[in-house]
């Protein structure tokens, strides 16, 4: 009798072990998202977020930090995945990635433009706003020296007004070396709104009233997403002269990265985002649908995913992209 009972109860310490371990297992089906605080990476760890939770059982939260605390935060495993790393903000990224400190797994996107935008109907005119084209011969950059005229600038009679970049970031002062080598400083005020939120307001307030505006932008944001703007043309990029404001800024390769002993041990949520990839229009897209309909990032990722389908059926075998369809259509 006393060797049934130790033999059952040898069976029940084995069979809690292996449902503790499995809950154990169950518990660390996590995943930490960086979170750099800006829109965009935040709405894209909602998509993967989601996408983790509803078919492969995960959940998520997010890290907050900078952009180098939560690199060296992927390097040390305390962050296990970053939606959109700005490889060319990061000058140890190529140099960690080749030592093997981290994964690369996809590009998330990679023509993220920036430069100097106007509203479309500058150019082509919008009749359903009744706005005739007021620059139909607006191309590139220095083609604004034609137009002080539909730019003016309310405190300099006669001078136009280019909306530059905010003081204090590195593209202010490449702008701004632009705006002298191309001789705009003949018949335009270089102006320095003084916040992003500043600059914003200035672009959405002439937009909205149907009028006249050149100022600097960048994408993936809610604005270029909300409202039809043209980025001027600009000489070819060159690496060597770029910084010097004589080529066109360049677009940065945004990756999506992760933990060494994430990618060892979550096989299936690395094949998912090794396919996972968008673009700055997409993004933009979403963004702009969060600004007019105050969605959460969570919200706005289902409407995303609703809207775009396609995108599941790239990056998930069929059965889990049915599931996730399935989820988002209830």
């Amino acid at each position: 009798m006393r060797r049934v009972t130790g033999l059952l109860l040898l069976v029940c310490l084995i069979t809690s072990i292996m449902i503790g371990c499995s809950g154990e297992i169950s518990g660390n089906k996590e995943i930490a998202f960086a979170d750099a605080q800006w829109d965009s990476n935040k709405f894209h760890n909602a998509v993967a977020g989601i996408i983790a939770e509803k078919v492969y059982g995960y959940s998520w939260r997010e890290v907050p930090g900078s952009t180098t605390v939560l690199h060296e935060g992927l390097l040390t495993g305390e962050v296990d995945v970053h939606m959109e790393v700005w490889t060319d903000n990061l000058a140890t990224y190529n140099d960690d990635l080749a030592a093997g400190r981290l994964k690369e797994l996809s590009i998330n996107f990679d023509d993220n433009y920036q430069g100097i935008y106007v509203p479309r109907y500058v150019i082509e005119g919008d009749d359903e706003r009744g706005i005739k084209p007021l620059a139909p011969d607006l191309r590139y950059i220095w083609d604004l020296k034609d137009y002080p005229d539909i730019f003016p600038d309310d405190e300099n009679e006669g001078m136009g007004r280019i909306y530059g970049s905010i003081p204090g970031w590195e593209v202010d002062e490449i702008l701004h070396r632009k705006y002298l080598h191309y001789g705009l400083d003949d018949n335009f005020i270089y102006f320095r709104p003084g916040s992003d939120a500043a600059l914003a307001t200035a672009i959405t307030s002439a937009y909205d009233k149907g009028e006249p505006i050149a100022a600097y932008y960048w994408e993936p944001t809610w604005l270029l997403g909300m409202y039809d703007m043209v980025l001027l043309e600009d000489e070819p990029f060159d690496e060597d002269t770029y910084m010097e404001g004589e080529t066109e800024l360049p677009a940065v390769k945004v990756t999506i990265a992760a933990s060494n002993n994430f990618t060892e041990n979550n096989p299936e949520i690395v094949e998912f985002l090794s396919k996972y990839e968008t673009s700055s229009q997409l993004t933009s897209e979403a963004l702009a649908h969060m600004q007019e309909t105050g969605d959460d990032y969570v919200e706005t990722a289902k409407w995303f995913l609703r809207e775009n389908e396609e995108l599941l059926d790239k990056w998930l075998n069929s059965e889990d992209a049915n599931t996730m369809k399935e989820y988002l259509n209830k």
